[in-house]
């Protein structure tokens, strides 16, 4: 029986040596190499922490002492050891584990972590509580002071360039000054998605390269103490000297213990560092190395590729692809080099996701006209406001799901000023098998609230370039969302045209129902009007509405009079968004409003089109409903209809 076979907990793991934890390293990331090729999944990051995870698990005693995984797609091999080898096959599918740590999951997983940079703000917060409660359970069994020891430790495992978000640092500063025992394990692998940038990464890899500053700082933590007369500038001489010299004095400076660099491969070498971090009543941190992808050399190679990969061949680690049409993002990032050929003040900018938002090619095209800041949404929308009022032209490609970290820098610092910055959404609407963390629900809602902020979603690939040449050419901030998916195969653009603002698009005119759509919904509303005409013998009129913001009211009140029901269909949250801004315009109009939206709840991962379709968002649903308005319940008042054609 192999040793993975033996690990039903992580008590399982306490009766082998370090030798044979080692031994059960290779049989971890051999399993998840041969499950991750056949359902696709996060599989470079995790495979760079199989030993962390293995020494985390031995040394300490879950769920009682609390492991929180940042990001959390480094959580396979930890799935595996807390009870779930039996149904890692299901991961990221429909009804079947998460990709990311889930608490309704397991004991074991302590907070969904699926964005990034948010663990030592939940581990400051979890060991406060758990200190306040040892210390009142002291009080009342002793009548002590309430400075009694911990019954657990909290451990947060931060990496694949999650130290490039800000809100660590001030998670870090408030750990510091509290005096929290937490540990803190820096993953330091150099990546993000791509190589990590900014000071951040250049300091880390100098602690890392640097094999002599780990001598010169035990000397001079030993020795510099000793020198006779250590008072006034010769101590600020020390203190100048130790900052200079010091591997990890920013974090000791911060108040932290520093450990490091160890080996993040070495069971051994962690097993040691993870005891003695236990034993240190103020905060810790170990500084660990580690290669992403470790372990299998295709992800070695390529661990941008194999950060999130669809289903390949073990063999050759080539993907297995499904021919179709190009994707949104793909017509995004080559219509963007288009543009910025022709006109040098276009920029781009994203946060840590060049490959993932199709910036990829403006990157390799034009490299000194592209900044990735790093996991740091709010500070790339603001960057790029001063890209603008520099007189660039910036376009900021972010997912929805992220997008929502920078909510107050849309308002505060690109609506509010009135500055051009060209939002490309990403991801928007449902992302599939990453799930609730990911999925794009919400930007339709939000971006809908900001005064000043002109909102576009389109059709189809085409009108994504169209739309992208004409937010480059309005003057004010602008927001392009669209899907994470292939395009609907129509013919790219040879030349942009620049679109009528606020002007929506009257696909094909009929009678009785209005069905409005915007983005991916303008696709259910002409797939609803074929079933339609083809079961029932109706003919809807169907509008692509373009733009959420400015709405194109005249138009919408126009049609509403010709029709007798209408009904709006939008990839988005029903709280808010499209359907709730015709819902209120046509209030008092007398014509019943139907919306089509994802429901008012947070939805689960697993294939796109059956989760829409469980949400009630497909073309059968829509046509079902108009064709029972229209013609089984006779609920209008048919004698108010007009052919839409009809001057009214």
């Amino acid at each position: 029986m192999s040793l993975l076979q033996q690990i039903n907990s992580p008590a399982d793991l306490r009766r082998f040596n370090d030798r044979e934890l080692q031994v059960l390293a290779d049989e971890i990331r051999d399993f998840m190499v041969k499950t991750v090729s056949k359902v696709g999944g996060h599989l470079a990051p995790s495979l760079g922490v199989v030993e962390l995870t293995i020494a985390l698990h031995s040394v300490l005693d879950s769920p009682q002492d609390k492991i929180i995984w940042d990001v959390g797609h480094q959580c396979y091999a930890h799935k595996i050891i807390t009870g779930r080898r039996d149904e890692f096959h299901t991961i990221r599918q429909g009804g079947g584990l998460s990709g990311f740590p889930s608490p309704a999951e397991s004991e074991h997983d302590i907070v969904g972590t699926g964005h990034s940079s948010t663990s030592i703000s939940y581990g400051v917060g979890l060991t406060e509580a758990i200190r306040l409660a040892a210390g009142r359970e002291d009080e009342d069994a002793a009548g002590g002071d309430g400075t009694g020891g911990r019954d657990s430790h909290v451990a947060c495992v931060i990496g694949d360039g999650a130290l490039t978000g800000g809100i660590a640092y001030e998670a870090l500063n408030q750990a510091g000054h509290l005096r929290t025992p937490l540990m803190v394990i820096l993953n330091d692998n150099e990546m993000s998605i791509k190589a990590n940038v900014g000071a951040i990464s250049q300091y880390l890899t100098r602690l890392r390269l640097d094999p002599t500053l780990s001598k010169l700082r035990e000397d001079l933590e030993h020795g510099i103490d000793k020198i006779p007369g250590i008072r006034g500038g010769m101590r600020s001489l020390k203190e100048s000297l130790k900052a200079f010299l010091v591997p990890g004095r920013l974090f000791e400076e911060l108040g932290f213990a520093y450990v490091g660099v160890i080996d993040g491969h070495d069971i051994k070498a962690l097993r040691k560092s993870i005891r003695a971090a236990m034993e240190i009543e103020r905060p810790v941190l170990i500084h660990i190395k580690t290669i992403k992808g470790k372990g299998y050399q295709p992800a070695e190679a390529r661990p941008d590729t194999f950060h999130g990969i669809a289903p390949f061949s073990v063999s050759t680690g080539e993907a297995i692809k499904q021919p179709g049409p190009i994707t949104y993002t793909e017509a995004f990032g080559r219509g963007l080099v288009k543009m910025a050929a022709a006109d040098e003040r276009i920029v781009a900018v994203t946060a840590a996701m060049s490959n993932g938002t199709g910036l990829n090619f403006f990157e390799r095209e034009f490299p000194d006209r592209f900044f990735d800041v790093g996991i740091a949404e709010g500070h790339a929308v603001t960057f790029a406001a001063g890209l603008a009022l520099g007189g660039r032209k910036p376009v900021v490609a972010i997912y929805s799901t992220f997008l929502q970290r920078s909510f107050d820098q849309l308002i505060q610092d690109i609506s509010l000023q009135e500055i051009p910055v060209v939002l490309a959404v990403d991801r928007a609407g449902l992302v599939g098998d990453d799930g609730p963390t990911h999925h794009g629900c919400f930007d339709l809602a939000y971006l809908n609230l900001v005064p000043g902020l002109t909102v576009m979603a389109p059709k189809d690939e085409a009108e994504l370039q169209h739309m992208l040449y004409t937010g480059l050419n309005i003057n004010g901030p602008v927001a392009i969302r669209y899907p994470r998916a292939a395009g609907r195969g129509v013919a790219l653009p040879g030349r942009f045209e620049e679109l009528p603002v606020g002007q929506a698009e009257i696909l094909d005119r009929g009678e009785g129902a209005l069905l409005l759509g915007i983005g991916t919904g303008t696709g259910i509303c002409l797939r609803s009007a074929r079933i339609l005409a083809e079961r029932h013998g109706l003919r809807p009129t169907v509008v692509n509405a373009r733009w959420l913001k400015p709405l194109d009211e005249t138009l919408i009140l126009d049609l509403a009079e010709q029709h007798d029901v209408v009904v709006t269909v939008e990839e988005g949250t029903i709280a808010g968004g499209f359907g709730a801004t015709v819902a209120g315009l046509l209030a008092g109009s007398g014509t019943p409003v139907k919306r089509f939206a994802l429901p008012d709840r947070f939805l689960p991962h697993g294939n796109r089109g059956r989760l829409l379709r469980d949400a009630g968002l497909s073309p059968e649903a829509v046509a079902g409903y108009v064709n029972d308005m229209l013609v089984m319940e006779k609920v209008v008042n048919t004698g108010r209809r007009k052919a839409s054609g009809e001057s009214s």
